[in-house]
């Protein structure tokens, strides 16, 4: 049997607007509903199955590998908003783009504080 990751909980103050924000910056289909979660799911089979949190809220880090086609649409989609976005994951370098491995990848925050990524080539590849 193989092993692949098949959803994760993200925590959020509003599930629905966590999940609409993520969906809208990463160009995907709306969140459906399942249960007590608001899920947005990507092509690749995985869920981030986003969850009503009335605590403190403990930032998480979530990298999304992209072509180059949908990195461009998504930094378009990150400036429009007027999003500071960051080369690095301390977010050092504001209004950067890295170039780590040959790829190009970029760090912004959601509106709990989760650290979010897009990349076009994995790390270390």
């Amino acid at each position: 049997m193989s092993i692949e990751l098949n959803h994760t909980i993200v925590n959020a103050r509003d599930k629905h607007a966590s999940a609409v924000f993520l969906a809208g910056i990463l160009g995907l289909p709306a969140p459906t509903t399942y249960g007590p979660f608001v899920v947005v799911q990507v092509e690749n089979g995985v869920s981030l199955d986003f969850a009503d949190d009335s605590g403190e809220i403990r930032p998480q880090h979530y990298a999304f590998l992209v072509g180059e086609g949908e990195f461009d649409q998504i930094l378009g989609r990150i400036t429009g908003l007027g999003l500071t976005y960051w080369a690095d994951p301390y977010h050092r370098r504001a209004g950067e783009i890295n170039t780590n491995d040959g790829g190009r990848g970029l760090y912004w925050r959601d509106p709990d504080g989760h650290n979010l990524e897009i990349l076009t080539r994995p790390y270390g590849g």
